[in-house]
C-alpha cells in the first residue's frame, strides 16, 4: 500500500493488468453483482438530469423500475446504489447491436448529449474506492468476469492505473495521478 494525499491506494494498481474486453465479457459487469453500482450522493442529481436524454434506450422494464423507486435506492450496507432490474441488469444498461450490454448514460455522453459521463464508481471500474473517517482507500477488485481484461491487459502491457488514467483523473485530480506516476517509475526503477 501506498499514501497519495488521504488515499491509501494499492499496489495492485501498479502491478496488475488490465484493459475491458468487451467481446468476452459482454458487459457482464453491467448485470452481475449484488446490488447496483454505486452512486455517489452528489450524482443523484446527475442521474434525474440526464434521464431523459437516455429514456428511450432504456427498457420498459428499466422504465418501470426507475417510476417505482428512482435511479438509486439504498442497499443493504446503507450505499446508494444504481436501481437494478430483478437483482442484475442496472436500470441505465441496454443490449447494442452485438448483444454486449452498455451504458445507455455513456452513450449519450459520447453523442455529445451531456457533459455528464456515468457514475464515476462506473468510470472507475475495476477499481473501487472506500471513504474511512481519515482517508479513502482505493482498491483493485477483482472478479471472475474480467478475467479476460486481465489478459487483455497483459498483452497490451498496460497496467491497471494506465487502464484507468482518464477516471483516477476524474476522481481524485491530476496532480494525484501525476503522483501515482511517478511512484511506479520509482517501483519499476527499483525492480531493475
Amino acid at each position: 500500500m501506498i499514501q497519495i494525499f488521504d488515499t491509501i491506494v494499492s499496489l495492485d494498481l501498479l502491478e496488475e493488468y488490465f484493459r475491458c474486453d468487451l467481446a468476452a465479457c459482454q458487459g457482464g459487469c453491467c448485470v452481475d453483482g449484488e446490488s447496483g453500482a454505486p452512486v455517489e450522493e452528489s450524482e443523484i442529481a446527475e442521474l434525474e438530469t440526464v434521464l431523459p436524454l437516455i429514456w428511450d434506450d432504456l427498457s420498459t422494464e428499466s422504465q418501470a423500475i426507475i417510476n417505482q423507486q428512482g435511479v438509486v435506492f439504498i442497499d443493504s450496507d446503507g450505499d446508494f446504489v444504481t436501481s437494478i432490474i430483478n437483482g442484475k441488469n442496472c436500470v441505465f444498461s441496454y443490449l447494442d447491436a452485438d448483444g454486449i450490454c452498455r451504458c445507455a448514460i455513456e452513450k449519450a455522453f459520447l453523442e455529445g448529449k451531456t457533459s455528464f459521463y456515468k457514475p464515476v464508481s462506473c468510470h472507475l471500474y475495476p477499481v473501487r474506492v472506500k471513504q474511512y473517517t481519515d482517508f479513502r482507500a482505493v482498491n483493485y477488485h477483482r472478479w471472475e468476469i474480467c478475467k479476460a481484461a486481465k489478459i487483455c491487459g497483459k498483452n497490451a502491457q498496460l497496467k491497471v492505473f494506465q487502464f484507468l488514467k482518464e477516471p483516477l483523473i476524474r476522481k481524485f485530480g491530476q496532480e494525484w495521478y501525476d503522483c501515482l506516476v511517478q511512484l511506479d517509475k520509482e517501483l519499476t526503477a527499483s525492480l531493475g
